[in-house]
């Protein structure tokens, strides 16, 4: 066993009694040494992106084997059988890597959802997405270096709206101290573990002031207890400002579901768009890899136009969960030399190369 990267804890003790870092297992490996990891594509341009983490870990040699699964609810592929074998592999493998599964809109209530459900059945409390610079693409704020953590559990995404009389909805919020002082917990942590020193929790309590000030209570008890960490607050309205203003005044960022979604996708237009940005989900035994910003782009499909560089950048985080850290830097500094050479560029990037062309020019740029 290994001990995992941040510590969780849920009781409703104090925090400061609580400080022993939770286990977990090192993902199952085969007796050649080679880890297994579940990889659903999901809808949009999911399937050719994986297609390329494919293609770049054989050319890299990587030892992972995945179990694919082909997960959907708009492509006939809707089962709760399905829904179980997926569920089944990522708790056996503990690791995965998913493109987006498309909620279609008429679906009654987010927890019908099958990313919903992944997210609850796996308690995939914390997301958290690093929105870093790309060598070499130039944008209007350069050499950005920040952190969004977002709780996925709770909030307006609870599955708690009805139409009381008609015309009338009520759509209700779900804050808990438990959940709030376990991802105020893991971002602290987060920063404590990487070097950085401040943390910036994002609210609305000046209007939802039981609600958001539940979270933004939990958040400043958490800070008492890391006096080596700035701790500052922050109104999400002002905080979207701010991020297109002046990014560069934060450093880690917490924050509940909804603001969580709203900022993952506004920082990622700050460096490149949805897909130049990793995204990864954990809990205290599984982690899940993702796109930071995610989309299904399905107007994408078929036109060989999607950036790979998001899942790819994601597939690189997920080897160094799993302690194959070479083979992480070797697919990360491929992806970043080809964006900095500028020689081959998706559309989304201003440049006019396929997504096979990009992923061809990674393979090329890889440091076998």
């Amino acid at each position: 066993c290994r001990a995992i990267e941040y510590t969780v804890c849920t009781v409703e003790k104090p925090l400061h009694l609580w400080r022993v870092p939770t286990r977990v297992c090192s993902p199952p490996a085969r007796a050649d040494s080679t880890f297994k990891v579940t990889m659903v594509p999901g809808d949009g341009v999911g399937p050719e992106l994986m297609t390329a983490v494919k293609e770049v870990f054989k050319a890299a040699d990587v030892p992972v084997e995945f179990e694919e699964f082909h997960l959907s609810e708009v492509q006939n592929m809707a089962s709760e059988e399905k829904l179980e074998e997926v569920l089944s592999s990522m708790k056996n493998n503990r690791v995965a890597i998913k493109g987006k599964i498309h909620t279609p809109m008429e679906y009654k209530g987010e927890l019908a959802s099958y990313e919903m459900r992944l997210r609850r059945k796996l308690d995939l409390f914390a997301n958290v997405v690093h929105v870093n610079s790309l060598p070499g693409y130039s944008t209007r704020h350069n050499n950005l270096d920040l952190v969004i953590i977002r709780e996925q559990t709770e909030g307006e995404y609870s599955s708690l709206e009805h139409e009381s009389v008609s015309g009338v909805v009520e759509c209700l919020k779900i804050i808990t101290r438990e959940k709030s002082r376990r991802i105020a917990k893991f971002a602290f942590d987060y920063a404590t573990k990487k070097g950085r020193s401040k943390v910036t929790a994002v609210h609305k309590a000046n209007i939802m002031k039981l609600g958001d000030g539940l979270f933004l209570q939990s958040c400043a008890e958490l800070a008492e207890l890391y006096p080596k960490i700035k701790y500052e607050t922050i109104i999400i309205d002002n905080c979207c400002m701010q991020l297109v203003q002046n990014p560069y005044q934060f450093d880690v960022l917490v924050m509940p579901n909804l603001y969580g979604n709203i900022i993952d996708n506004l920082a990622a237009g700050l460096v490149g768009g949805a897909g130049v940005v990793p995204g990864e989900s954990y809990s205290a035994e599984y982690a899940v890899f993702e796109t930071g910003a995610r989309h299904p782009f399905a107007q994408a499909v078929g036109r060989n136009i999607a950036n790979p560089t998001a899942m790819l950048l994601s597939a690189s985080n997920m080897l160094r969960h799993l302690n194959l850290e070479y083979h992480s830097n070797m697919v990360s500094e491929a992806v970043k030399k080809v964006i900095k050479q500028g020689k081959v560029r998706t559309s989304d990037l201003g440049g006019y190369a396929t997504s096979e062309e990009f992923t061809r020019a990674v393979i090329s740029n890889l440091a076998v």
